[in-house]
């Protein structure tokens, strides 16, 4: 029997990285747009591809989806998210219930060029840590969300994005 939960709960996408990764950005989960579109940072508002455009120096924002992770792997630059799944009514991260980690630390361990770990947003950073939190060598860095619902200016938040360049180098 099927209850309202169940059609709430929602599953991340497979991880895009590979031996070149040197950064990886963790996300919480995916919203509602991207879930429907089967990408990363579907959602027009979320300024994702935005920052990671500034930090990488690629033209993301003027390529297809398929091209922008391509770009991303190439720049040494690694996706995922911390929650594998969990019930959450809509997008919003305090809403997420239930949940049930990604394997960050197996990941971690097949990535031999991985020097970072980049949380966007809060919930994120506070779920990821606590996983990672035992990773000697491995630098953890909590950023403001790219969500639309953090509504920070984009300047601050560019400000702390471009701070992931120093691990790409």
């Amino acid at each position: 029997m099927s209850s309202a939960a169940d059609a709430d709960r929602k599953v991340s996408f497979a991880p895009v990285a590979d031996a070149r990764t040197r950064l990886l950005v963790l996300g919480s989960l995916p919203g509602e747009k991207s879930l429907a579109a089967a990408q990363y940072y579907a959602n027009p508002q979320n300024q994702f591809w935005r920052l990671m455009q500034a930090v990488t120096g690629a033209p993301l924002l003027s390529l297809p989806y398929a091209e922008r992770l391509q770009m991303l792997l190439a720049a040494g630059v690694g996706l995922w998210d911390v929650v594998g799944s969990a019930v959450r009514p809509g997008s919003l991260d305090a809403a997420i219930r239930d949940h049930q980690p990604n394997a960050l630390p197996e990941l971690c361990a097949s990535l031999p060029a991985l020097r970072a770990v980049a949380f966007n947003g809060g919930k994120s950073a506070k779920l990821g840590s606590k996983i990672l939190a035992d990773r000697p060598g491995l630098a953890l860095i909590a950023l403001p969300s790219s969500s639309p619902a953090h509504a920070v200016p984009f300047a601050r938040k560019l400000a702390a994005w471009e701070e992931l360049t120093a691990h790409l180098d």
